[in-house]
């Protein structure tokens, strides 16, 4: 009986068989070309091939990225996602492919082959129209549940398009790796046997990608941005007018230049809420804030801006106010004017507070990259600041908080050992959106009460630390808040906050039981998928309503008003000031 002979048939099908192998042997020099390089005609000839196996893969995993995510998207993002999914779901495809002919001898016929991408053209496109429509209606959920308007047509024909390019260039590009590793097997196997030349191959290409990618590419990226970005910050935003009063820095009084303070700081300082603005909404005479900030270009390393800062704040009579905030900032050295505008007008100016910049990056970008910096900074800055108010007399010191948003509160964290060093040093603490590998947020969290959900922990029952996702959460629970108080806003919809490698083989804990309030319930976890999904939201995070992914600018008055306990501050004064604080909020964002 005649045997179908063994070797590959003129057309690509990708099921198992030995000429579909992705690997070449240093044994194996006249085996045929790849697949994807064989002609089939004049127009085939210089498409692409892809493998039956491969593209099982990618169609799954490509479709699987229209699920819902944290935040609404676009069609332009979600293509980008789809086309990563559909590019890593191939690479899972051909690995197995490669598993199964390793260990099988049996072979399919043509015929079969042949059959196999006729249910799969049918399948895929059924399947595909399916997800498409099911993706536009999540994102339709998604948008309500955040106020905003459904979009108007969910672009379909544009997903595809950016999918499919993106999954090209991704695996054209593993394809170009994979034939540089066989030509490395080849050279090796002249002189080394197969079982050592093949993964010693695989061992330089390996090396060589990874110092490409990490030590030319991403480094090259960083700081060509970095570049960008510091040329930015010599700019200054409109509204920011250089202070004249000494109680700012940058002022002619002041120990630090106004034109060393960088965009941001320029922004801090030459910003916020005036005597005037202030007495209006009190009905008393207000003081003028103390604003003290420090940039790159105020000092040559972090230790100097440090001691400069506190030095201009001795200057500008900081440590006589009744509330003193040290804060580490984000990024750029942004301070959320939501931030800082509502403890001012709820301590009716009676307040000084002093930042410092460490990057000139974005806070998506230094949230990656600049993690080390930010812990300097916020160490050092605290550090400086509480050794020069404890030395002040007790009951001539302000009350001492740290305020931080994002990588900020990473920083602010870093100056402290734990808790009881928060409570023995502080007067009470802020933070916003924190990160996931905050090791503080993350030892309360993992402590939680076991009915409570990640999303919103209960931790020693509410008794030093408390997290709010709204407002009210941070009455709950019922019990006493002892004093100083910590309290983190965490937003369910936050991707700072649930972003975490883990992500790619784990099932986080925000995504079983009850979900957020603006978390969609048609959101699962998926291997790798939800990773990528989530990382796609980094970047636009802060493109949402108040109140979502990471945005907090209301929920700051609540959070001072419970952390730092205004005298006779009101409900209805708490109300008064969200409106205000919302208001100029929304004005900026349409300037």
């Amino acid at each position: 009986m005649a045997t179908e002979p063994m070797t590959s048939p003129p057309d690509e099908d990708g099921l198992p068989g030995p000429a579909s192998s992705d690997v070449l042997t240093a044994e194996e020099p006249a085996r045929q070309a790849p697949e994807e390089s064989r002609p089939v005609g004049r127009i085939g000839r210089w498409l692409p091939r892809y493998s039956w196996s491969g593209t099982v893969g990618a169609l799954l995993l490509g479709y699987s990225a229209l699920t819902p995510s944290l935040l609404p998207r676009g069609w332009l993002l979600q293509g980008l996602i789809a086309g990563i999914n559909a590019a890593i779901g191939y690479g899972i495809g051909e690995g197995v492919a490669w598993f199964v002919r390793e260990f099988t001898d049996r072979r399919p016929s043509p015929v079969l082959r042949r059959r196999a991408w006729q249910v799969l053209a049918v399948l895929g496109a059924v399947l595909g129209l399916v997800m498409l429509w099911l993706g536009q209606r999540w994102q339709a959920d998604i948008h309500h549940l955040m106020g905003l308007d459904a979009p108007a047509s969910f672009s379909s024909a544009g997903i595809v398009v950016v999918a499919a390019i993106v999954f090209a260039a991704f695996v054209g590009l593993g394809r170009g790796i994979r034939r540089l590793t066989r030509w490395v097997m080849r050279q090796a196997g002249r002189l080394l046997p197969r079982r050592l030349a093949r993964p010693l191959a695989v061992v330089v290409v390996g090396v060589l990608v990874i110092f490409l990618v990490n030590g030319v590419l991403f480094q090259g990226l960083v700081g060509a941005a970095n570049t960008a970005f510091s040329a930015k910050d010599g700019g200054t935003e409109e509204g920011a007018v250089r202070p004249t009063a000494p109680e700012r820095s940058g002022s002619p009084d002041s120990l630090v230049s106004w034109d060393s303070l960088g965009l941001q700081g320029r922004n801090f300082v030459g910003t916020g809420p005036t005597p005037q603005e202030l007495r209006r909404f009190s009905g008393r005479p207000a003081q003028e804030p103390v604003r003290v900030y420090t940039g790159l270009a105020s000092a040559d390393d972090v230790a100097e801006r440090a001691a400069l800062a506190v030095r201009d704040l001795e200057r500008a009579g900081g440590f006589d106010r009744q509330a003193l905030v040290v804060i580490t900032t984000t990024g750029t050295g942004w301070v959320d004017p939501a931030a800082s505008d509502s403890l001012e007008y709820e301590l009716n100016g009676d307040t000084a507070m002093v930042a410092m910049q460490y990057s000139y990056l974005p806070s998506w970008l230094s949230f990656l990259v600049d993690q080390v910096k930010a812990r300097d900074a916020g160490r050092a800055l605290f550090d400086a600041v509480y050794g020069a108010w404890s030395q002040l007399p007790p009951d001539r010191r302000p009350a001492l908080y740290v305020f931080g948003e994002s990588l900020g509160t990473f920083g602010g964290e870093a100056a402290f050992s734990g808790l009881a060093d928060i409570t023995n040093r502080t007067d009470g603490v802020l933070w916003a959106g924190p990160p996931n590998f905050n090791e503080l947020w993350r030892g309360a969290v993992e402590n939680r009460e076991p009915d409570s959900p990640e999303w919103l922990p209960v931790y020693e029952a509410g008794r030093s630390v408390r997290f709010a996702d709204a407002a009210p959460d941070l009455d709950q629970p019922a019990g006493p808040w002892g004093q100083p108080r910590v309290a983190y806003l965490q937003n369910a919809s936050d991707p700072i906050v649930w972003w975490s490698p883990r992500l790619l083989l784990h099932r986080p804990d925000w995504l079983r039981g009850t979900r957020g309030p603006d978390v969609s319930p048609s959101m699962f976890w998926m291997p790798f998928v939800t990773f990528w999904q989530v990382t796609a939201d980094l970047v636009f995070a802060v493109g949402v309503p108040d109140g979502h992914g990471h945005v907090y600018v209301a929920d700051y008055v609540n959070g001072w008003a419970h952390v730092a306990q205004p005298p006779g501050w009101t409900h209805s004064d708490t109300e008064r000031l969200r409106q205000l604080v919302l208001a100029d909020w929304q004005r900026t964002l349409a300037d």
